[in-house]
């Protein structure tokens, strides 16, 4: 074998090396092709779980009224956010899905019982609440996504959803029929609720 066929061999090799994790790179970048942003911000939008609560808190935040319309959403934004972290940095909790079905039963079941209920109490609770959504959001995070980027996503997203459950609960206050349509809907989204416990116990 000459020198020629030699140096041919290597440098065929060596563009091989290079060119496999290329395109292990561009097929896993096919998952996101509209990029991280868009990844993440579709991630709750699209999620029926994630959907159901964050549009319950906006509701339950405008039924309480006042400064709650803005303080339980945005407590919620902060810590889901937190939740992302732990989630990104796979801390090992368990029983998110649980815990994110409990969420939309208890959320559900606060919009048809239509109380005035403590902001505090509801601030701690969605707090809680949003530990296991974000949890999900950050431990789902593509790999080959920009952490930041879609972390960015889907607290935007998150946000759009609590700010439309806002519009719907103040919305339906100022009418008898859209405050009873809208505890029938709380009923439903309870109900949903306990759907989806019982297919994480399943």
């Amino acid at each position: 074998m000459n020198l020629n066929t030699i140096s041919t061999n290597r440098l065929l090799a060596a563009l091989l090396f290079c060119l496999l994790p290329a395109s292990a790179f561009a097929h896993e970048g096919a998952s996101l092709p509209y990029g991280s942003f868009l990844a993440g911000l579709t991630h709750p939008v699209l999620g029926a779980d994630h959907f159901l609560a964050m549009v319950s808190v906006g509701i339950v935040s405008a039924q309480i009224g006042g400064r709650a319309i803005w303080t339980v959403p945005a407590t919620f934004v902060g810590v889901m956010a937190f939740g992302g972290l732990l989630g990104y940095l796979d801390i090992g909790m368990t029983a998110i899905e649980a815990g994110i079905a409990i969420s939309v039963l208890a959320l559900g079941i606060a919009i048809a019982a239509d109380r005035r209920l403590p902001i505090s109490l509801v601030m701690t609770t969605v707090g809680f609440f949003a530990i296991f959504h974000g949890y999900a959001h950050g431990a789902e995070m593509p790999t080959v996504a920009n952490a930041v980027t879609y972390s960015l996503g889907f607290m935007t997203g998150t946000a759009a959803l609590h700010v439309a459950g806002v519009i719907i609960g103040d919305i339906s206050q100022h009418y008898s029929a859209g405050k009873l349509m809208l505890r029938f809907s709380g009923a439903a989204i309870a109900a949903t609720g306990a759907y989806f416990l019982a297919g994480t116990a399943a």
